[in-house]
């Protein structure tokens, strides 16, 4: 009998082929799993998940003078996706007692620059496009379409915390950025 090359499912060689698909499909699938739980994770999971309050610790009450405008400049975390950096953050403190204190954000109310207190008017000013306001964030004068916006704030133990927001400017209403 002569050989003709041609195999037959009797060989040995189909028995190889199969084990080699169930490999490849086992592998195929959990790679596939591998790459789409995160990925399913991700896209479904961030409408279930709540934002964080992100509270910044200040210092304490106690250092503040009352009455008097104080511009604090504080560490924060800055978080985006997995990256994390510090950031200098510019608060305004003003103290009415030791179990008040009110923080304004430094940002003007009308197109968004830094204002300065002026401690000889008594009053918070922008050098950019002449808004005035009082000690309490009120519009005295100026285009600002509304007051300076207060930031969040809880005292615990003598110690002033800040949750840090950031607000549109240029709107009549306080609506976040």
């Amino acid at each position: 009998m002569e050989e003709t090359g041609i195999v037959t499912d009797d060989d040995n060689g189909s028995g190889r082929r199969r084990f080699l698909i169930w490999a490849t499909g086992i592998l195929v699938s959990f790679s596939g799993m591998i790459v789409g739980i995160p990925l399913i994770g991700s896209i479904i999971g961030s409408s279930f998940r709540t934002a964080k309050t992100n509270w910044i610790t200040v210092g304490d009450v106690g250092a503040l003078p009352i009455g008097q405008p104080v511009n604090l400049k504080v560490v924060d975390n800055n978080v985006d996706a997995y990256v994390r950096e510090p950031v200098i953050r510019h608060l305004w403190a003003v103290k009415h007692s030791n179990a008040d204190v009110t923080v304004l954000s430094p940002i003007c109310t009308h197109l968004g620059c830094q204002f300065n207190w002026n401690p000889a008017s008594g009053h918070f000013e922008c050098p950019c496009h002449g808004s005035i306001y009082a000690a309490d964030g009120t519009v005295l004068g100026g285009p600002a379409p509304r007051r300076l916006d207060t930031l969040p704030t809880r005292i615990e133990n003598g110690r002033l915390f800040v949750e840090w927001k950031q607000f549109r400017s240029g709107t009549s209403d306080k609506v976040p950025a």
